[in-house]
């Protein structure tokens, strides 16, 4: 595991209260020509969390209006229209020094008791250690039985085994909500022949412009998880990807849904 870049991460997690309702957070050192969304979808998810107590991330939908800049901190404003004995939401604006980044919507919910019902495909066997995959944005082992940059024309379909390092309770829905960010377009690309991901620039331009997660239980990070995913839709310049988030005994912990430009030079 690149241990720099997971403490990076780390350090990203830790924000700094500014005032009563406004965060700061630094940037990762990334080698990346932006800020990457994932990075504001885990600082949202804590700023999130530190304006409530009591209660747990349920959903966090986030759209991106412009580009970040790396190198420079993000501050997160707050407020909290509504907040009852199980929910509260929490609107939050992210801005760096040329305006507002992103904005978002987190709804949270004091977990109860109550029947519970999963309908879902199992997951299959976890992939052997000979299919890891390489993801430079996840600081963690990660493996995968199909090839996501495949240039063969595939299904939008696909399955990403990640295994996010220990860390406390707490960060585990911001963790876990960067993890969501990485590949959903490659997933929407992999029915173009002769095009990856990694043709970002070059063939096509992308951007992420929208993305939610839903939180279902609650959940440790240390243990595998399932990320399957497909893809829809790709159309008028956009893609739109799903996913749901498995443990490895098959219980579904989360869901998580993305919008973003895909634009063909």
């Amino acid at each position: 595991m690149p241990t720099d870049l997971w403490h990076d991460l780390l350090g990203c997690l830790d924000l700094t209260a500014v005032d009563e309702h406004t965060y700061e957070g630094p940037s990762q050192r990334l080698e990346y020509r932006r800020l990457f969304g994932g990075q504001l979808l885990a600082q949202f998810a804590l700023a999130a969390a530190r304006c409530v107590t009591g209660k747990d991330l349920k959903s966090l939908h986030t759209q991106f209006l412009r580009e970040g800049r790396t190198g420079e901190p993000v501050r997160y404003e707050t407020d909290v229209p509504q907040q009852g004995r199980t929910f509260a939401t929490v609107r939050l604006v992210a801005r760096q020094r040329h305006g507002v980044i992103a904005v978002a919507n987190a709804a949270l919910h004091a977990w109860e008791e109550g029947p519970e019902r999963q309908t879902t495909d199992p997951p299959p066997t976890l992939p052997g250690p000979e299919r890891r995959v390489d993801l430079a944005l996840l600081p963690w082992e990660s493996r995968a039985a199909t090839d996501l940059d495949t240039e063969k024309a595939e299904p939008p379909v696909h399955e990403l085994w990640t295994r996010v390092p220990g860390a406390p309770r707490a960060a585990a829905p911001a963790l876990l909500a960067y993890a969501t960010d990485l590949t959903p377009i490659g997933t929407a690309l992999r029915p173009v022949p002769g095009v990856t991901q990694t043709d970002s620039g070059t063939a096509f331009v992308s951007a992420v412009t929208a993305h939610t997660v839903w939180f279902h239980r609650p959940f440790d990070t240390g243990r595998w998880l399932l990320l399957r995913q497909h893809s829809p839709l790709a159309a008028h310049g956009r893609c739109f990807g799903r996913g749901d988030v498995l443990t490895e005994e098959g219980a579904l912990i989360a869901s998580f849904a993305q919008e973003a430009l895909l634009r063909f030079v």
